[in-house]
């Protein structure tokens, strides 16, 4: 009897919370860290002030709450790599393919995250929580590329003499919110034209098969 109370607490709660942090991210994006208080987060997502204490306590707390779901693409509790884009680049029947999927799902959590990482990263010289929350992203973001490199190496498509750590530090580089903002902001790229150049530079970087066709 009381499961499906707790299933509608459960669901009602999650509701919250990512209509909280989808506020969060509309308000950070647009006026920074630094402006934004946990009154305006509320106000913005329609609820109480006191909701947002109770579900986050601090404002740090919403920002990291912003900037995971903005990574998933949702509020389930699912890691990067069990995300079906992920998985689908993993058990791509070649290595052109893999890196293609690998680099399109990017494309599509950058077009999310990247704003909200420039906020985290602006901020953090000044707030030590968002310091630790850079850190830790970065290092999930390296986990990340560690598994994608790993794929590549057991393909046997690693450039020489390059070790699956250091290809995967490049694929950390080169698919970063950093370089995604200073293309598509900076330069006025479009994601799509992006993803070509990053794909490139992916099998430039990590593979010999920069010059060799799909299927080959």
């Amino acid at each position: 009897m009381d499961a499906p109370a707790t299933d509608g607490r459960a669901a009602r709660s999650r509701a919250t919370r990512a209509r909280v942090a989808a506020a969060a991210t509309r308000l950070f994006t647009a006026h920074g860290y630094a402006a934004t208080s946990i009154q305006a987060v509320a106000r913005e997502a329609g609820v109480a002030t006191q909701t947002v204490y109770y579900a986050f306590g601090t404002k740090p707390a919403v920002l990291k709450e912003a900037l995971d779901q903005a990574v998933a693409g949702d509020a389930d509790p699912v890691a990067t790599l069990d995300r079906p884009w992920v998985r689908a680049a993993l058990a791509a029947p070649d290595a052109h393919t893999q890196v293609r999927l690998q680099v399109e799902g990017t494309r599509e959590v950058m077009e999310r995250v990247a704003p909200l990482a420039e906020v985290v990263r602006a901020a953090a010289g000044s707030v030590p929580e968002l310091a630790e929350l850079w850190r830790t992203n970065t290092e999930q973001r390296r986990t990340v590329q560690a598994v994608f490199a790993r794929a590549l190496a057991d393909r046997g498509v690693l450039r020489p003499g390059l070790e699956v750590p250091e290809a995967a530090d490049t694929a950390l580089a080169l698919l970063s919110p950093e370089v995604f903002t200073l293309f598509t902001v900076h330069s006025g790229w479009t994601a799509e034209r992006w993803s070509l150049w990053a794909r490139d530079a992916v099998l430039r970087q990590l593979t010999h098969l920069a010059d060799t066709p799909p299927g080959r």
